[in-house]
């Protein structure tokens, strides 16, 4: 007399990687959705950016020296990859600000109930703000257009050049974001989250090659702003947009701007996600 043994199908485990990028997925369209759903976040988003391209250009634009021109319609094709990267790093408040916002509102509680990967909350969160700068890259390319700014007209540029730029762009914002998230998770109020990440950004921007020539800075100055990552896309961008650059440097990443931000934006977010998401973790232990 034969046994009949009930045989119970267990379902394969599902693959940590596809199941971090669908959860990942899922937290970034709850992002988006909520941002379409309190559009002034976007618009003030937009103001800062559009008030400086405004400010630089008319204000100082006649008195800026870029190599041996002080001509205004040069120093606009000068500024605006300084801008755009201005732009793209200054997402980073914003990011911490509102993942400090979530751990206030007891929302990360939540997500650490349910069976998810534990990086997909900041990686949902940094991937939802990208496609926010990405939106505003795009409105501040077309209010540079209007105001005179033109990628090169000599034919060393092109479409792939031109979209090559954007992209590092938005791979600094992204890597940045991920500081912004490390920011958010080790502070206590979106507020303090808000001006933690102001207070280091400022310096970033500034002592680089976004704004002026740094053959203008004193050389211990002009050295930290030429090894600046932020410096290094900003230099990228102009090359490949074929707008004009700073004087010529010996430093390595004005060198090779664009192999310099790829590196620094790839260690950047390597480093920063991370750290992280290990604070994740223990914050929700």
């Amino acid at each position: 007399m034969s046994a009949v043994t009930d045989t119970v199908r267990v379902a394969p485990a599902a693959n940590p990687v596809s199941q971090s990028i669908r959860d990942s997925m899922v937290v970034a369209k709850r992002n988006l959705i909520r941002m379409s759903r309190i559009p002034e976040m976007i618009i003030y988003g937009l103001i800062q950016p559009i008030m400086f391209v405004v400010l630089f250009t008319y204000v100082f634009g006649g008195s800026m020296q870029i190599g041996n021109s002080t001509s205004a319609a040069d120093y606009k094709n000068f500024l605006m990859a300084g801008i755009f990267a201005q732009t793209v790093t200054f997402a980073t408040a914003s990011s911490g600000a509102g993942i400090a916002d979530d751990m206030h509102k007891g929302l990360i509680d939540r997500f650490r109930s349910l069976p998810m990967a534990r990086g997909a909350v900041l990686t949902g969160r940094t991937l939802a703000d990208s496609v926010q700068t990405a939106l505003t890259l795009v409105v501040l390319a077309v209010v540079a257009l209007l105001v005179g700014w033109r990628v090169g007209s000599d034919g060393s540029t092109n479409a792939a050049k031109v979209l090559a730029a954007f992209g590092l762009l938005l791979l600094l914002g992204y890597a940045f974001t991920w500081i912004g998230a490390l920011i958010g998770m080790s502070v206590r109020t979106p507020e303090a989250a808000t001006s933690s990440g102001l207070i280091w950004l400022f310096p970033v921007t500034f002592i680089s090659n976004a704004f002026v020539d740094t053959s203008h800075m004193t050389p211990w100055l002009r050295h930290i702003a030429e090894w600046n990552p932020f410096s290094a896309t900003v230099q990228a961008c102009r090359v490949l947009f074929a707008n004009p650059g700073q004087s010529p440097s010996d430093a390595w990443p004005m060198q090779h701007p664009v192999w310099a931000s790829l590196i620094y934006s790839i260690l950047i977010l390597v480093v920063f996600r991370t750290l992280a998401v290990r604070k994740y973790r223990s914050a929700t232990a």
